[in-house]
């Protein structure tokens, strides 16, 4: 009988890893496996660009397959001999990140007060949050950031990235927000940044615009009220002998606010309205009837009330119509103290007076209740179920208010600079192919110009001032830029070139532009943040992300920023919609890491494809659904 060979000392009685990846972790460090070496030329350069994880969530099922599968790819490409760049971001500003220091620190924004050097959060945030200066508010966003990051690094580095981990970067570090602002002064320079007072998305919650790119359709109850309008005196419907005009609306708050009524040219119904006039139930305002192809025939009646403004309709018509504004909602979604132009009986006046200071949901219930007493109000409201649109972050429907704003041109209006867009979309290679449709039909959707101003404090600043007139009035149209070479600057506390700081404020000085830039402003901007320099970049990542990289935020607008762009799909939870960051049945990353080790999770993800198993061994489904990708978006 041969004796067993002797067992090594200290050697575990069966393979264990407890410990390994720890150890190479330590290793890929100390020798800097992963870091760039910008010797190299660029020839000899694989350059990939990410879409920067948003750090006021958490990391969850979704980032370990997508950023697994970016892995995959640098190995890859390391193996094949090139040199690659691989930086980690943070999107670390935006509304995201306010909403999670209000709530972490128990605090609130409040431009108008003074800076407190002194100041320390509550140990306890309350309920009700403590007012504090913007320049505070900013402090502690910053603060907080600098916690979660880590947080961040710590899981991607225990996932085993190959990460350059001594090249990072944040989109409200200083270099992004000069990066960030140099766009927007050559956009200004080129004539593809403007100024406008316009109708604009606003989220009432945030107090903040919002644009077409940030919407989302949410199915809400609601109901059609059938509506009696009056015809001018003399004037009757020749086939029922009626005096009235019947619409239906989903808002019957917004009476006080109707322009106009609409009906498709072609029907026959209303061809004898068509330029003449009826009045308003309650408030007794006389409107034009007028004719549109957009008014659906098939839809209600047949003829609708124009608002100022219940939907982007609306502003359609109100624009190409020519017609009269009767804003009645203000920025805090509540319906403004005095009543719009026209409203001037002394019983539309006290019929208004019941609306001022409402809410919309409110006032709607008023105005029903006001109708049906007038007589006005034809059978009773028929329940619906219906798409209402809200901002992507907001838990409020969204209203439209008249407001001034910054916008970049991005081909929903100009024929020119859309085709461009397609041109450059062709020229990249798409993974899977059919994203390149989903871009086209994007850019096709485009139906206005980009908003990228924000009513908000933890962003980039719009850098630039506007002089004030002897009434101390601004100057929108001749705005004041600063120097490039003083990027980056904040207007709301520095000092325009030519001016003194006790001049802010004072007629014939300055004032500066309080709003921010929309985050895609910036995170558009990540191969001149990330890269430094124009390397070949491969792009994972959104289709949404790769979309707001338009050419007008280049600094090179005749190419494009990469030559690739792979876009993953979306896991799902069991009950099959999309996992996010605030989801309430969504896995974290840190859930991933056991009890399986960290590589065998990596080996899942990377033969993932149409269906794979979730962190809790599940099956689910993970289809390439890319209106955002995994990346927090």
């Amino acid at each position: 009988m041969t004796n067993a060979a002797p067992r090594p000392s200290g050697a575990p009685d069966k393979p264990v890893l407890d410990g390994l990846e720890a150890t190479w972790s330590r290793r890929w460090d100390e020798s800097r496996v992963f870091a760039f070496d910008r010797s190299r030329p660029r020839d000899e350069v694989f350059s990939i660009d990410t879409p920067p994880p948003t750090v006021s969530g958490s990391l969850h099922v979704g980032h370990v397959f997508s950023y697994t599968h970016t892995d995959t790819i640098a190995r890859y490409q390391r193996m094949r001999g090139k040199e690659v760049f691989y930086p980690m971001g943070w999107d670390d500003n935006g509304l995201p990140t306010e909403r999670r220091v209000q709530n972490h620190f128990g605090v609130r924004c409040d431009p108008t007060l003074p800076y407190d050097p002194d100041f320390t959060p509550p140990e306890k945030p309350d309920k009700r949050q403590l007012p504090v200066s913007r320049r505070n508010f900013i402090e502690l966003c910053e603060r907080l950031t600098v916690q979660d990051e880590q947080v961040f690094e710590e899981l991607w580095r225990t996932l085993g990235l190959s990460v350059d981990w001594s090249h990072t970067y944040q989109t409200i570090d200083a270099n992004a927000r000069a990066t960030s602002q140099l766009a927007f002064l050559e956009n200004l320079a080129r004539g593809e940044a403007y100024v406008a007072e316009a109708p604009t998305l606003w989220d009432v919650t945030f107090r903040t615009a919002v644009a077409q790119a940030e919407l989302e359709d949410r199915e809400r109850p609601g109901a059609y009220h059938r509506l009696a309008f009056h015809r001018a005196e003399g004037r009757t419907d020749e086939r029922t002998d009626d005096r009235t005009v019947l619409i239906d609306t989903t808002r019957p708050e917004l009476l006080p606010a109707c322009v106009a009524l609409v009906a498709h040219p072609d029907d026959e119904r209303y061809q004898d309205l068509f330029g003449t006039t009826v009045r308003t139930p309650l408030f007794d305002v006389e409107v034009p009837v007028v004719a549109h192809p957009l008014a659906a025939r098939d839809k209600g009646t047949g003829i609708a009330m124009i608002c100022t403004f219940g939907d982007t309709t609306d502003v359609t018509w109100w624009r190409e119509l020519r017609l009269a504004t009767r804003p009645v909602i203000g920025w805090d979604g509540r319906f403004r103290t005095e009543p719009p132009s026209g409203v001037e009986t002394p019983a539309a006046v006290a019929a208004y007076a019941k609306l001022a200071g409402a809410t919309a949901h409110t006032a709607r219930e008023r105005v029903v209740e006001m109708l049906r007493a007038s007589g006005d109000l034809r059978g009773e409201p028929r329940a619906v179920t219906h798409a209402v649109k809200f901002f992507e972050k907001g838990d409020r429907p969204l209203e439209i208010v008249t407001t001034r704003q910054w916008y970049v041109r991005n081909g929903g209006r100009d024929t020119a600079l859309r085709d461009q867009l397609l041109t450059r979309g062709a020229e990249l290679t798409w993974h899977p192919p059919h994203m390149r449709v989903r871009y086209e039909n994007w850019v096709g959707g485009l139906n206005g110009d980009w908003l990228i101003s924000r009513q908000r404090f933890f962003g980039v600043p719009i850098p630039v001032w506007y002089p004030l007139d002897g009434a101390a009035v601004p100057d929108y149209d001749h705005p004041i830029v600063p120097d490039r070479s003083a990027l980056p600057v904040d207007p709301s506390a520095e000092t325009p070139p030519g001016y003194a700081a006790a001049q802010r404020g004072e007629p014939h000085g300055f004032t500066g532009d309080p709003d921010v830039m929309d985050t895609w402003a910036t995170s558009s901007l990540t191969p001149q943040i990330g890269n430094g320099s124009p390397t070949p970049t491969c792009s994972p990542g959104s289709s949404r992300w790769t979309c707001a990289r338009s050419p007008t935020r280049s600094s090179a607008p005749g190419c494009s920023p990469r030559s690739c762009a792979p876009t993953p799909g979306t896991t799902r939870c069991p009950g099959g919609t999309r996992r996010s960051p605030a989801g309430s049945w969504t896995p974290t990353a840190r859930r991933c890491r056991s009890p399986r080790a960290t590589w065998s999770r990596r080996a899942t993800c990377s033969r993932s494809t149409a269906r794979t198993r979730s962190a809790t061994g599940r099956r689910a489904a993970a289809p390439a659904r890319t209106r955002r990708s995994t990346s927090a978006r």
